[in-house]
């Protein structure tokens, strides 16, 4: 599974770098058309961010990369397991920018091989020399803002984690291995002696994630400047890659900060679903799902927010073509896949990570007696509860964001 994910994420960061390099070949193919060129390099961000944010929850979820006893005592504690994975996300991201040069030179004919022609040679440039820094300064945006992205999400957040790596290592120092042993009540550790807690925020049950609120207020004001950017007719118009629906500047910017919005609240929305579980005299069902939701609810719900926020999107920009066949563009397809992929691959990841925190939970209801039947009804009742509150709102949401478009 490690392997995989580090694949998906060389894979992202593949089709990422080639939409890239093909908006490289456009503007060379096209010199005349700056402005085109300029706006096909700004709908890239959609596919970066997507791959960086991908990159980001497989590094947090690596198990190679988490403090343990043993690493802490020969020097690799929190910080520079920071680092390593950093390292490793660099690799996995540069891996995919190479086969997506390879690809692209490949294609244009630049390597042994039969060059594409047509339609297709329009991002292409064939017959033109490539500009390699400009190419690969290009593929290294990838690469670094993931390196960096992961970094910043792995560091140790706390005094007591950096208390803990230097402990570890003064004790090998030291040669008094069991000096880790000795904390004071307040430094006490989940794991074993000397292990470092994991790296990134632990997900508590006690109280509801903070981001509700500034949710809230950022789908608001998304949806009213949506609502503001249709009603202005002489406002400048943006269009859409593919043949997409094109609409007013605006709309771009209010859809923005509903996506936003979806990220901030998706945490607290997944709470509520499980305190909504757990309430009312729940029998033992709903308070399993429940109390399970509000434990995982830092950790799935922002992920649940980003997918509904590109499955809104994408509904608004599609929305206009009901009466109609689309007929996407081999680069707007590409495009889309990799952000609508990257998003339900983090969320997979999400989910994954979460099964393997209830690892221990699930073992001792095991020993406990309890059946297989009840888990997997929990599951299932978590599940549905989250569609329950999702599903609406991702609909509603689309249906206020298309309606710019629709004029």
């Amino acid at each position: 599974m490690v392997q995989l994910c580090r694949l998906l994420v060389a894979a992202a960061s593949a089709g990422t770098g080639f939409l890239m390099l093909s908006t490289l070949g456009y503007a060379m193919a096209h010199p005349e058309a700056s402005a085109g060129a300029t706006l096909r390099l700004v709908w890239c961000l959609g596919p970066v961010a997507a791959t960086v944010y991908l990159a980001v929850a497989v590094a947090r979820t690596d198990p190679g990369t988490r403090p343990r006893s043993g690493l802490a005592a020969i020097g690799l504690g929190p910080a520079r397991l920071m680092a390593l994975s950093a390292l490793t996300t660099a690799l996995s991201t540069t891996l995919g920018s190479v086969l997506a040069l390879l690809a692209f030179l490949h294609l244009r004919g630049d390597l042994p091989g039969t060059p594409f022609d047509g339609q297709v040679a329009g991002f292409l440039a064939a017959d033109l020399p490539l500009p390699l820094p400009a190419a690969l300064t290009l593929l290294t945006v990838v690469p670094f803002a993931a390196s960096a992205a992961s970094a910043v999400a792995l560091r140790p957040k706390d005094k007591r984690q950096r208390r803990a790596g230097r402990r570890a290592q003064a004790a090998a120092a030291s040669g008094a291995g069991d000096a880790c042993e000795e904390r004071t009540p307040g430094e006490q550790a989940d794991g074993p002696a000397g292990e470092a807690p994991a790296p990134g925020p632990r997900p508590a049950a006690g109280h509801s994630p903070s981001g509700l609120p500034w949710g809230v207020a950022a789908i608001a004001a998304g949806l009213a400047v949506e609502a503001h950017a249709g009603d202005a007719g002489g406002a400048p118009r943006f269009h859409l890659p593919g043949g997409l629906a094109g609409g007013p500047a605006g709309v771009l910017t209010g859809w923005t900060l509903t996506a936003l919005g979806l990220a901030l609240a998706g945490p607290a929305l997944a709470y509520l679903c499980g305190r909504m579980l757990d309430s009312a005299q729940p029998g033992v069902v709903r308070l399993l799902a429940g109390r399970g939701l509000q434990q995982e609810a830092r950790r799935i719900g922002r992920p649940l927010g980003v997918v509904c926020a590109v499955a809104s999107g994408a509904y608004a920009m599609t929305t206009p073509y009901t009466d109609a066949r689309l007929a996407f563009g081999p680069l707007t397809t590409l495009g889309a896949v990799l952000v609508a992929g990257c998003a339900l691959a983090t969320l997979a990841t999400a989910a994954v990570e979460a099964r393997q925190a209830r690892v221990g939970a699930i073992a001792a209801l095991v020993r406990l007696g309890a059946p297989a039947t009840l888990l997997r009804t929990a599951a299932l009742l978590r599940a549905g509860a989250l569609a329950v509150v999702f599903v609406p709102l991702t609909w509603v949401v689309a249906e206020l964001a298309a309606m710019p478009l629709r004029g």
